[in-house]
């Protein structure tokens, strides 16, 4: 019985994946729907993703704090990817914690009511802590606690620095899109600041490794996630 419990955890892994269309969310999808143990993933956010897959389930909804109608999509999960999230930017903190702290915990425990076995891997940003005087450092790290008490069977949080975008992956925000066509050039002089630098395609494969195989620690810095190779 257990080992078919364990075969059924390798080959046989749901998935649910919130922000599929932005930046990160498409490269931890396209890590999710080349792995052959993942043969669901329910993509959950308020745009569709531009990958289609026979394996790939969409739940778009208007109001990201309400999940009373994703029904069946959020039972039996093994593993939440959340990569939802924005820039403070020009933000208010009552409308960045909206988003990264309000938003963030609906979803959790939308899943936790009906998949508390779950493992739950959240992106959060390098310099995150709880008692931070910056705004969205603060609330980023008053989201990474909050997490920690919703009761998954484990929470990760990734702090990943600069990311480079990578397998045609582009951002939706168009500051960071002219960011990143200023560093393009740069970006394999940086490659090797692994403290400082990842991509899009190594992010995604440490996310999906860590939600299977779990990790010493449950905050992974820059150099955590550019650690784990294939």
């Amino acid at each position: 019985m257990v080992w078919h419990g364990a075969l059924r955890y390798l080959w046989c892994m749901k998935t649910v994946l919130f922000g599929g269309s932005g930046m990160i969310g498409q490269g931890v999808l396209r890590e999710l729907l080349g792995r052959p143990e993942v043969t669901k993933v329910v993509s959950v956010g308020r745009t569709p993703v531009p990958q289609k897959d026979p394996k790939l389930e969409e739940v778009l909804l208007k109001d990201l704090t309400d999940y009373a109608s994703c029904g069946a999509a959020f039972e039996r999960v093994d593993a939440v990817l959340f990569c939802l999230g924005v820039s403070a930017g020009g933000m208010s903190e009552a409308d960045y914690r909206r988003i990264t702290l309000d938003v963030t915990l609906a979803a959790a425990k939308a899943v936790h009511a009906k998949s508390p076995g779950a493992t739950f891997c959240f992106i959060s940003g390098a310099g995150t802590d709880a008692k931070s005087r910056t705004m969205w450092a603060r609330v980023k790290g008053e989201a990474e606690n909050a997490l920690q008490q919703v009761g998954f069977k484990a929470v990760y949080c990734f702090r990943p620095a600069m990311i480079e975008p990578m397998d045609g992956i582009t951002s939706k925000t168009p500051s960071y899109r002219w960011l990143y066509a200023v560093m393009t050039p740069l970006f394999p002089l940086l490659r090797g600041l692994t403290k400082y630098v990842t991509t899009t395609r190594q992010l995604g494969f440490t996310m999906v490794e860590v939600a299977t195989k779990g990790f010493p620690r449950h905050i992974l810095e820059n150099a955590d996630i550019n650690a784990l190779r294939r």
